[in-house]
């Protein structure tokens, strides 16, 4: 299993910048967006109440929680996770994982995950990447900036690069070809079965 790339400093400022992209662009959401289609079978509320639930899981999991007991109380439908209002309970469960980031131990920690023990740094990794990419798409959904920062696109393509070749049915499409001097935005969605 590879070592990480970044520091744990590089790490938590990495998710917490796409954590802050993602914010922004929720919040740029227009009251008649939210059931905009921004994945195949999922409408814009759909996709936030993904990264809300997401979020939901990252206190418990990096305090060494089963996955089966944390995955019991998590909340399930669109509706309750945006409950109040999306940005109001994304920015929520967002500094709660935030600080649960900031207080875990990044270099030599282990999560457990549906797929079995995880190393704490692959788990952040791969939050970071999610955000990034479910930020792209929530601009694209909704006409917002679709201009990914350079850094969070770099720290997404440790995950890009360990996609199975068919994609991950139900959560990424097979990736698609794009020339090989595409820009590196291009390149890392198209990873993740995205057009950019």
């Amino acid at each position: 299993m590879a070592d990480p790339t970044a520091s744990p400093t590089e790490l938590l400022e990495l998710f917490q910048r796409a954590q802050a992209a993602f914010t922004d662009r929720v919040d740029a959401v227009e009251p008649g967006q939210w059931d905009l289609e921004a994945l195949p079978g999922w409408t814009v509320a759909d996709l936030v109440a993904h990264l809300v639930g997401e979020a939901h899981w990252v206190p418990a999991l990096l305090a060494g929680e089963p996955y089966d007991d944390v995955a019991a109380r998590v909340p399930a439908g669109t509706e309750p996770l945006l409950a109040p209002d999306p940005l109001t309970a994304w920015e929520a469960v967002a500094d709660e994982a935030l600080a649960a980031v900031a207080a875990a131990d990044l270099a030599a920690g282990t999560v457990q995950l549906s797929r079995g023990p995880t190393p704490t740094w692959r788990y952040v990794e791969e939050l970071t990447a999610d955000l990034t990419v479910h930020s792209w798409d929530l601009a694209r959904a909704t006409g917002g900036d679709e201009d990914l920062d350079p850094a969070l696109v770099r720290a997404a393509e440790g995950m890009a690069a360990r996609l199975p070749a068919g994609g991950v049915p139900g959560l990424f499409d097979p990736p698609l070809d794009v020339p090989a001097d595409a820009p590196p935005q291009v390149r890392l969605l198209a990873q993740f079965g995205r057009r950019g």
